[in-house]
């Protein structure tokens, strides 16, 4: 892996199907999770918890410094640490999707209004 592949940001996402009357238990769950694994693990960089507006779907979104950030966080999941599985199976997750990406750049918006454009050195 090259040192530009290394300082790269990376994005997980977690997708969850589920019944509408289980999405704001979800959404509420996640939220708190996500407060935690931004509190204990290293690397974190921001995140969302995304609801759709038929119900069925959640989506999480966690961005980390790298790779090994991010995969260092799913192995606390795993582990059980996190309560990861147990939250799937309590709210009857129809399917579960994850998603690894790296960042090859980003663009956002500043408090005064102004873009800016982010690639990774």
């Amino acid at each position: 892996m090259s040192a530009f592949e290394r300082n790269r940001s990376f994005t997980q996402l977690i997708e969850f199907e589920i019944e509408p009357r289980q999405q704001q238990a979800l959404v509420s769950a996640l939220v708190e999770q996500t407060e935690r694994l931004a509190q204990g693990c290293g690397g974190f960089l921001n995140a969302s918890v995304q609801a759709s507006d038929d119900g069925r779907r959640v989506l999480n979104y966690l961005q980390w410094q790298s790779r090994e950030a991010g995969e260092a966080a799913f192995r606390r999941f795993e582990s059980g640490e996190q309560d990861f599985w147990q939250l799937i199976l309590t709210h009857r997750a129809k399917t579960v999707s994850f998603g690894s990406f790296q960042v090859h750049s980003s663009i956002a918006r500043s408090h005064d209004d102004a873009l800016h454009c982010h690639l990774p050195d």
